[in-house]
This record gives C-alpha cells, sequence and structure tokens, in this order.
C-alpha cells in the first residue's frame, strides 16, 4: 500500500492549507499532490496572516511544509506541486527554487520517478473568461468558447511569442510531452479537467451571451482525447470548484483510467486519500 492525498485549487485559504497540513500529519502518505491555483483568489488577502505571492510561497508554503519535515523526519511525503490559471507563471523559479530543498517537486512538463510509478504535471487550461492568460492554450484548435477570452488577449507575466500565442495547443504539448513513456504506470497532475466528464462541470446553466448559451462543461478536449486513447494510470484535475457538487462526483473511470476531481468549493475543505496500488478504493475525507 502506498498512501497518496490530493488536493487541488487551494487558492491561499488558510482553512484549507491548515486542512491538508494536518491531513499529512495524521496520515503520513507516501505522496501529496498538489494540483494548481495555489494562491490566485488570495492575492486579494482575505487574511492578513498569509503572504501572497512569491512571498506566500518561501515564507508559508516551504515555512509549514519544513514545519512538517521537522515533525515527520523519515516519514516526510513527496511532494509534488504543479501551478494553475490563477496563479501567475512569473512564481515558477520560486516552486523551482524550493524544489531543490526537497520539500517539494515542481512537475509541470516534467517527469519523475516515484517508486514504481511516474509522475508527470500540466498546467495549462483551455481559454476562460479571465484576464491572466500565463497558463492557457487554445485546447485542439483555434477556437474560444462564447464567453471566454483568446489565450492571445488579456495578460502575461511571462512573455510568450506570437507563434507560441496562435500555434501552439494544449493537444500539440500532451502529443509532446507524453512521447515514448509507459503510461500504464503514469500519474498525470494536470490542472485541468477532461471535457464533457463528471469532473468540468461549471455552474453555467441558462446562461447565455448574445442569445448564445454557455457551455456547461469547461474542460479541455486534448486531455479527455489523450485519457481514452492512451490509457494512463491515474489522472488529477482540479481548475473547476462546484463541478463535485453538481454531478455529486469527485471520481470518475474514463476508459481503463481513473481520474479525480481535487478542487472543492471556497467554503469546504475536502482533500482525496488513495492507494496508488489500488486507487479504485479512495475516499474524499472532509472535516
Amino acid at each position: 500500500m502506498i498512501p497518496a492525498l490530493f488536493i487541488s485549487d487551494l487558492h491561499s485559504s488558510k482553512k484549507k492549507y491548515e486542512f491538508l497540513f494536518n491531513k499529512i500529519l495524521d496520515i503520513k502518505p507516501a505522496a501529496v499532490f498538489l494540483g494548481g491555483d495555489l494562491m490566485g483568489l488570495s492575492m486579494k488577502a482575505r487574511s492578513a496572516a498569509i503572504p501572497t505571492g512569491e512571498d506566500f510561497l518561501y515564507d508559508y508554503l516551504a515555512m509549514n511544509l519544513q514545519l512538517i519535515r521537522d515533525e515527520l523526519k523519515r516519514e516526510y511525503p513527496k511532494v509534488f506541486v504543479i501551478l494553475g490559471n490563477d496563479d501567475s507563471k512569473n512564481h515558477e523559479a520560486a516552486l523551482l527554487d524550493i524544489s531543490t530543498t526537497g520539500l517539494l517537486t515542481y512537475v509541470n512538463e516534467l517527469r519523475v520517478n516515484f517508486q514504481d510509478y511516474i509522475v508527470i504535471g500540466y498546467s495549462y487550461v483551455p481559454p476562460t473568461p479571465f484576464l491572466n492568460k500565463d497558463w492557457e492554450k487554445y485546447d485542439v484548435s483555434q477556437f474560444v468558447d462564447v464567453g471566454c477570452v483568446s489565450p492571445e488577449e488579456g495578460f502575461r507575466t511571462i512573455p510568450v511569442s506570437a507563434d507560441q500565442l496562435r500555434f501552439f495547443t494544449i493537444k500539440r504539448d500532451l502529443e509532446k510531452i507524453f512521447t515514448g513513456i509507459d503510461l500504464s504506470r503514469t500519474i498525470c497532475l494536470f490542472h485541468s479537467p477532461p471535457y464533457n466528464t463528471k469532473l468540468d462541470r461549471c455552474a453555467l446553466d441558462g446562461v447565455k451571451i448574445d442569445h448564445a448559451p454557455l457551455d456547461v462543461h469547461v474542460g479541455s478536449i486534448a486531455i479527455k482525447d489523450f485519457i481514452l486513447e492512451k490509457s494512463p494510470y491515474i489522472t488529477l484535475h482540479g481548475h473547476i470548484h462546484e463541478s463535485t457538487r453538481i454531478t455529486g462526483s469527485w471520481k470518475e473511470m474514463i476508459g481503463e483510467t481513473v481520474s479525480f476531481q481535487g478542487a472543492t468549493e471556497r467554503d469546504e475543505n475536502g482533500i482525496i486519500l488513495f492507494d496508488l496500488d489500488d486507487p479504485n478504493n479512495a475516499k474524499m475525507l472532509k472535516d
């Protein structure tokens, strides 16, 4: 048995982070997966006790992980991390720096071996209505859903060439990243959920823009196709906080792949406990 915890979209919520830290101490998992949007909404500083931006990563996240490592010692877990679309890409350097301490391992577009498994992360999501485009790309083509803003618009904290903005897609990235990898033992840490599943349901029922109805499914077609075609062992997703409430499910079998939705709503605490060797028996832990 290899116990693991998965949570996403903490948005610098002190309540959510303390819930995570306590579960690590109580359960002593072998691995912890953080699925992005580590900061995001908290940039508006809902709690003065939580620093923002790069200071959050060093003075809150890394500091608390260090306290946990001091207590657990050799039982300290491997902590795998990606950023999400509400996180600024210019904070990627801080996560890479913290990775050198062993407190966490940043895995966006990187392959990391863990016991008998491979862990690979991917932060990008299809176009959203939001203007921070650091972690947005076209999905399978230059299509933008009604109500969303093109990745070629908005703002970025790290410059990207015009060709990359227009022609690089999530589909293209996945083909490149996962070539030549044994996916039967691969854990994919995505921020975006797969399209048209129980994991990507957004609260857009009845919403229209200029009489055009909005799609209530907002995940990635490329990620859904990748899962169906390549059958990775486990996929972990976040991004859509209300999906579990609407669909009643945080877990779905997509073909032969076990997929989890680790985001919860703003005032709710939830973390998925699963066994890497037997993910079908996963549990959602709540306070």
